[in-house]
């Protein structure tokens, strides 16, 4: 329920942008789309986007510095960073922070869907959109999220979840992790960082040196690491919205002629191409969207979600691989094409979206 200023008045939106992950850049270039959205057509007279900018040393900016960067697409270095008034601070200002109605954060990977930013946000006791503490960070650890995708019930590759003082440790152990590993997933395996996304740090690897190689790189990434056993699937993808009755949009599938769905293909132009809506079996599309929606709910996810699978066509199974609730939000990304594909154009999307944001953790929202 919208508040009732809210109703009779432009809603502030406060899009924060930007962060101290690795996909710093991509966040930029969403939050590009999404305000293009909510200040076109009926939302122009709905919202006011107010741009929140946070560096990649963690310095939050708000005013013409944050307007400029998201005119501009091009992210500030530290050396260029302008320190606010008052000194470099990592945390909002609260009085331009008491201008915003409702958050809508866009800050993908470490520090931005993880819960972290959904827990300052909520002990601001302010309105955002999207999951908050819990499904932010079951959704953002692979291994803590496969864990929650057991309960549930869904249907998984074989994994096993790796410490980086396992990888570290002396000459003694590293080499029966390494057996360990072979003797349960063998050949292709994937080693990937529990804590990152946009596939920042994976390797598909086929012997035991790219094995050893791959751990050791995983783990100057994170502490916890996730190998899983490779599948030869086809990899498709179904976006969810909503809250306590989430709904799913068609399926899309990806397809590539790299290796693997790694950084440079995602958001290297020309390098994938999505098949919207996938061209799969009745049965398997119902079953994608089924599944997408259980997933949501065994993380505890809210608003906005995009659920990938992997469908082995020799044998008709799916089997989920991971979800991400702040998946990509550019005009051309996955998850606002999906909808548009399922008759949500992206100005409606970011409306629903907002209103959602309200719905969850607005102040009638207890």
């Amino acid at each position: 329920m919208v508040q009732q200023t809210a109703q009779t008045a432009q809603q502030r939106v406060g899009v924060l942008f930007g962060g101290c992950s690795g996909e710093h850049e991509v966040a930029i270039a969403s939050a590009q789309a999404i305000t293009r959205g909510l200040t076109q057509g009926a939302n122009a007279e709905k919202y006011q986007v107010v741009p929140v900018y946070i560096q990649k040393d963690g310095v939050w900016q708000f005013g013409e510095i944050a307007a400029a960067v998201l005119r501009s697409g091009q992210a500030l270095g530290v050396s260029e960073a302008h320190a606010p008034s008052g000194g470099l601070s990592r945390l909002p200002d609260p009085e331009q922070a008491a201008q915003i109605d409702i958050w809508f954060p866009v800050l993908h990977g470490p520090n931005g869907e993880d819960g972290t930013i959904q827990g300052l946000l909520t002990l601001m006791q302010v309105p955002f959109v999207g999951s908050g503490v819990l499904g932010s960070a079951l959704g953002m650890d692979k291994i803590a999220m496969k864990i929650a995708f057991t309960q549930a019930g869904l249907p998984q590759v074989k994994y096993l979840p790796v410490t980086r003082a396992e990888i570290w440790s002396d000459p003694c152990v590293f080499p029966k992790l390494c057996d360990r590993l072979e003797a349960t997933l063998g050949y292709p395996c994937f080693v990937k960082p529990a804590n990152l996304g946009s596939s920042v740090g994976i390797a598909k690897v086929r012997s035991r040196s790219e094995l050893e190689a791959a751990l050791d790189s995983a783990a100057s990434y994170d502490r916890r690491i996730i190998v899983e056993a490779g599948v030869v699937a086809r990899e498709v993808e179904c976006a969810v919205l909503g809250n306590d009755v989430p709904k799913a949009s068609v399926v899309g599938e990806i397809s590539f002629d790299s290796d693997f769905y790694d950084y440079e293909t995602k958001y290297t132009a020309g390098q994938a191409d999505l098949m919207i809506p996938a061209d799969l079996p009745e049965a398997v599309s119902r079953q994608i969207r089924e599944m997408a929606v259980q997933a949501f709910q065994a993380v505890d996810a809210a608003g906005i979600s995009r659920v990938d699978f992997f469908y082995v066509e020799a044998t008709g199974e799916v089997l989920i691989n991971e979800i991400n609730t702040l998946p990509g939000f550019t005009a051309t990304s996955m998850y606002p094409t999906l909808w548009e594909a399922t008759g949500i154009p992206f100005e409606n999307l970011v409306d629903q979206l907002v209103q959602l944001g309200w719905e969850r953790t607005g102040p009638q929202s207890a």
